[in-house]
């Protein structure tokens, strides 16, 4: 057995399947290039601007994003708006509290959304030098907020609702409990009584 051509026979095998490695986590990430439209928003339920206000990290699920919707221009959607993203694996979004972004997205639950690694969504950038979306998308920052503004229009944002259903649901404590109790008693005694009366 001939060592050194088995070695490099070795060598050229692990550089072919480091290569193919690569390129198969590259191209796992590449995403359809698409042309700003109203087919293209079309696809989405729900489409606003947005500045974070707090995020939660993976934990063997979706972490989220809770947005302040600053504009809505598909959809409904509550001011405080719910985001799910990836944040493992190999294609994931990063969101940072302050940040403000585009969100194209799809509904997950009420005032929760999913996001799509492959989706419009895209983050503001104070240098425009700075924006990589402006390669992939075909346009600045400034002209989708246009666009949007112009052919979807600004629908009305919802108020937040959380702190109301929250005072609906709830428990009552002990005392609470009891008062409620005796109230059901008394109305069953009252109404038994009435009842037995139009009955004789």
């Amino acid at each position: 057995m001939n060592t050194p051509r088995y070695i490099k026979r070795r060598f050229v095998f692990l550089l072919h399947l480091l290569f193919f490695m690569h390129a198969t986590s590259v191209n796992a990430c590449q995403c359809p290039v698409t042309v700003l439209s109203l087919q293209e928003c079309e696809k989405y339920d729900v489409i606003f601007r947005g500045k974070v206000l707090n995020t939660t990290t993976c934990n063997n699920k979706p972490g989220t994003a809770v947005f302040d919707v600053l504009e809505l221009y598909k959809g409904n959607a509550e001011k405080t708006f719910n985001v799910l993203f990836d944040c493992e694996g190999t294609c994931f979004y990063e969101f940072k509290a302050g940040e403000e972004w585009i969100i194209y997205s799809h509904y997950k639950q009420v005032n929760t959304a999913k996001m799509d690694y492959c989706s419009r969504s895209r983050r503001y950038f104070n240098s425009a030098n700075e924006d990589y979306y402006t390669s992939t998308s075909g346009n600045d920052y400034e002209d989708e907020l246009k666009f949007l503004r112009e052919k979807l229009g600004l629908h009305r944002v919802l108020e937040n609702k959380q702190n109301k259903d929250y005072s609906r649901n709830v428990v009552p404590n002990n005392s609470q409990s009891v008062v409620i109790l005796l109230i059901s008693i008394g109305a069953i005694i009252v109404f038994y009584i009435i009842f037995s009366r139009f009955v004789k």
